[in-house]
């Protein structure tokens, strides 16, 4: 920009002498017809020869001279004000556009970096989500898997309780079909009493699967829709 600015002046500067140098052709060339008469007068009353026209010829060639240097003069003026004119009208132009071109630079960088921060902060604010997602799924999991060791131990419990029971009934018995028939009624007690149990344990654990799992697909989503945006735009 500071090069744009010297190059305007430069050029403000040749225009003002382009302006003037006319002007100081003609004053000169003026001034010299001026003497060149005032010396052919000069001379010619010097001889003798016609002494009141020579005078008078003088006289008419110093004013004509002078007219001329003072129309010549007048002239060379105004061609360098005109030039002044121009050169600093250049120079303003110059200096407006360096300022425009300044300005638009600094937007440009203002809006980078905002762009930057932009992106650190929604970086930053993504990974406290996912953080605390990833929390969220550990207690979730953490407690499930505490109700879940519960239930299994009240179902080992209940089954030990049911067995005891059918030992202390086959300790009574008096026959071998009666103690053949409260071992199979104990079999298919504690087979089905088992089999409903693990059902209910396997419907808990798949009940935390999806509650400790939740957070986490939620994240996964959102990663998804904010990572896919740039590709589609």
């Amino acid at each position: 920009m500071a090069a744009e600015q010297k190059t305007d002046g430069k050029r403000g500067m040749t225009v003002v002498e382009n302006a003037a140098q006319p002007a100081t052709s003609t004053a000169q060339a003026a001034t010299s017809g001026a003497a060149q008469a005032a010396s052919t007068s000069t001379q010619a009353a010097i001889s003798g020869t016609a002494p009141a026209a020579a005078t008078n010829a003088a006289e008419a060639a110093a004013k004509n001279a002078t007219q001329a240097v003072q129309g010549t003069a007048q002239g060379g003026m105004q061609a360098a004000a005109a030039g002044a004119a121009a050169a600093k009208k250049m120079m303003e132009d110059g200096a407006s556009q360096a300022r425009v071109k300044m300005e638009q630079g600094m937007q440009q960088m203002t809006k980078t970096t905002e762009g930057f921060y932009k992106a650190a902060e929604e970086a930053a604010e993504f990974g406290r989500g996912n953080l605390e997602a990833m929390t969220r799924a550990t207690q979730t999991l953490t407690s499930g898997m505490q109700e879940l060791s519960k239930q299994y131990f009240a179902m080992s419990q209940a089954l030990g309780e049911h067995a005891m029971e059918s030992a202390k009934a086959l300790s009574g018995v008096k026959s071998l079909k009666e103690a053949a028939d409260i071992q199979a009624a104990f079999a298919k007690a504690s087979m089905e009493r088992t089999m409903s149990e693990t059902a209910k344990l396997q419907e808990a654990a798949y009940r935390l699967a999806e509650q400790a799992g939740a957070p986490l697909a939620a994240r996964m989503t959102l990663a998804v829709e904010k990572f896919s945006k740039p590709l589609a735009a």
